[in-house]
């Protein structure tokens, strides 16, 4: 698909970017989720829900930082800087930071027109989402190497509660 964006894809705003790579993310996350096509559509809902959720792309992005080019990790960067002056109520800021940023990047990848990077960047993030579905308490929430890393307040597993 040709972008109608021309000129330096890096002068586009964070946001702009993120924009883009979020539609590309939910329709990779659906397209896993479809799997060989016999699931119903519920259940393909809630895969694709696990994907594109906020933590389980923070995850992502943190194991991932370390495979990004110089240039991916400086717009992973300015995406995760980027202040939109809006988050869903449930999110977790730091997560939902992180999650802008790999989206920007997988937006900017797209508009460059790099589709064989796209894939490869989003079959690790379905791998990585795969996994963490079979060890759901074991996600990192920190989203890099310079990250505080702020705990949530979300509980670890159904049935659990959160103690301050």
């Amino acid at each position: 698909m040709k972008s109608a964006v021309e000129g330096d894809l890096r002068a586009l705003s964070p946001g702009a970017l993120a924009y883009v790579g979020d539609a590309v993310y939910e329709l990779h996350a659906r397209l896993e989720a479809l799997g060989d096509g016999r699931g119903l559509p519920g259940a393909m809902h809630r895969r694709t829900v696990r994907i594109v959720k906020a933590s389980t792309q923070a995850e992502a992005a943190r194991r991932l930082l370390p495979e990004l080019t110089e240039e991916e990790a400086a717009i992973y960067r300015r995406g995760r800087n980027n202040t939109s002056g809006s988050m869903p109520k449930h999110a977790d800021p730091v997560a939902y930071r992180a999650a802008t940023g790999l989206e920007a990047v997988i937006g900017y990848l797209f508009l460059q027109g790099d589709e064989a990077r796209v894939e490869t960047l989003m079959e690790r993030v379905c791998a990585i989402a795969k996994e963490l579905e079979s060890h759901p308490a074991e996600p990192d929430r920190r989203c890099g190497p310079e990250a505080g890393g702020e705990e949530s307040n979300e509980p670890e597993a159904p049935g659990e509660t959160v103690t301050e």
